[in-house]
């Protein structure tokens, strides 16, 4: 299907009648566009609330090559792929290390994808929201939800409001939570935790003018590590680069002046973005985004479940958001599907469509959480491919996660050299050039675990 099939709003969009419907998706973003677009396939009656109008700005620019498997079976290969820069890996770059290193999605465990896209979110949500009503999804913009009275096998009442402050109602036998991170069900049931081993807020903006990586192939995602954090580097359509930095609570405590001028002393203070930030001018508002990480207690029950971001965020070093939002939909479409007919038949689904979502998170977890430390960045910047550790971490930074890559032996054994190289940097070593080297005591160093 072309691009141009998703340039106008679609005939399906109406003035709000409310009424009954099979299955209602709460948020049109990426998650909420995938189920409502692969159940109307179906046949299902899907009515799809989104709180915005397309296009709007959103950060989470950088996808992974399992989006594109989705992509196929939404028939949007070629529509994202005439939106995006090619994406071929990612490069990771540090000053304390002074190099970098680039990871080629082709090196993965899993031949089958071996490439992404950078988008802009705007255009490439819009694409999916609309994909969905030309594949027979009902679907309202500028309608927020206000409450969800779930009621099991009986349906559930959502009650929504339009731009103009009228009210409408639905009876959906079935309730999709992709509200994205409003998280609407976690809040409404009082489940939504703050993941304990992540405490970091983002700042970012778009800028023109962006220096190319140096000695990083085209296309890459370079990710510049930072003494409190990361920052993100993700080149993007017409010249515009998406430029970012995540930090911890000590990290924004520094800040005295604006947004703006914090974010360009923080670029300004490493000489690897320095370098690459010179001349550059910025070409949108400076935002912020805080409490980053966070996860819902319970995912699914009866007649409803949570995708994406509405039943868990991680920091995005890796990329993984809409990757995992996708996916989760796409299994959350099938369990739903199934309720629908028999909900007996749908429990061990659901059940799985909950296994599967956490199994990826924790597989994307086990790296977030310890990105920030030494011994995962001496891994990093001096990676090596021993039992094929590379291309099993490769793999992970690929999102293969779904295929329980976590179990696959590479990535055991990037484990535990992992927990091999944390022992011995509590004796004082750090591995430097391919060996474990005593560092001096007067070295800072941060805690191994």
């Amino acid at each position: 299907m072309s691009s141009d099939a998703f340039a106008s709003p679609s005939t399906r969009e109406s003035a709000l009648p409310g009424g009954s419907c099979d299955v209602l998706v709460i948020g049109g973003g990426p998650g909420g566009s995938t189920a409502a677009a692969l159940l109307a396939e179906r046949g299902r009656h899907v009515v799809m609330l989104e709180k915005e109008r397309h296009p709007r700005f959103h950060i989470g620019e950088s996808l992974l090559p399992q989006n594109l498997r989705i992509f196929e079976r939404l028939g949007v290969a070629e529509a994202v792929r005439a939106i995006g820069v090619f994406k071929p890996g990612a490069s990771f770059v540090s000053d304390e290390h002074g190099n970098k290193v680039s990871f080629s999605f082709a090196d993965g465990l899993n031949k089958a994808y071996t490439h992404s896209y950078q988008v802009r979110r705007a255009e490439f949500d819009e694409l999916l929201f609309r994909n969905a009503a030309a594949r027979g999804a009902e679907v309202h913009e500028g309608t927020l939800v206000t409450d969800v009275a779930l009621g099991g096998a009986q349906g559930s009442r959502v009650t929504a409001r339009d731009a103009s402050g009228r009210e409408h109602v639905w009876h959906a036998r079935f309730v999709i939570d992709a509200s994205g991170r409003d998280t609407l069900l976690a809040k409404q049931q009082g489940g939504k935790q703050r993941d304990a081993h992540t405490n970091t807020a983002a700042i970012y903006g778009h800028f023109r003018g962006v220096a190319p990586c140096e000695d990083c192939p085209e296309g890459n995602i370079a990710i510049h590590l930072l003494d409190d954090g990361w920052c993100w580097i993700i080149p993007l359509p017409e010249g515009i680069t998406s430029v970012g930095v995540v930090g911890t609570p000590a990290f924004f405590k520094r800040r005295k002046g604006s947004f703006e001028a914090f974010l360009r002393e923080s670029l300004d203070a490493s000489p690897s973005i320095r370098a690459r930030m010179e001349g550059a001018e910025l070409a949108s508002p400076v935002t912020t985004t805080g409490n980053y990480s966070y996860r819902a207690k319970v995912m699914q029950g009866e007649g409803w479940l949570m995708v994406g971001d509405a039943f868990a965020f991680l920091d995005p070093v890796f990329s993984s958001g809409v990757m995992l939002a996708m996916a989760s939909a796409e299994l959350g479409a099938e369990a739903a599907d199934t309720w629908l007919d028999d909900p007996a038949r749908a429990e061990p689904l659901l059940r799985n469509f909950e296994h599967k979502v956490r199994r990826a998170i924790s597989s994307m977890a086990w790296l977030i959480y310890r990105i920030n430390r030494p011994v995962l960045r001496d891994m990093f910047m001096q990676p090596s491919n021993r039992f094929r550790m590379r291309d099993g971490l490769v793999s992970l930074l690929a999102g293969d996660v779904h295929a329980d890559t976590n179990r696959q032996l590479p990535v055991l054994a990037f484990k535990a050299v992992y927990g091999a190289l944390s022992l011995a940097h509590r004796a004082g070593y750090r591995l430097r050039d391919g060996k474990l080297r005593r560092m001096p005591p007067a070295l800072p160093a941060m805690a191994a675990e």
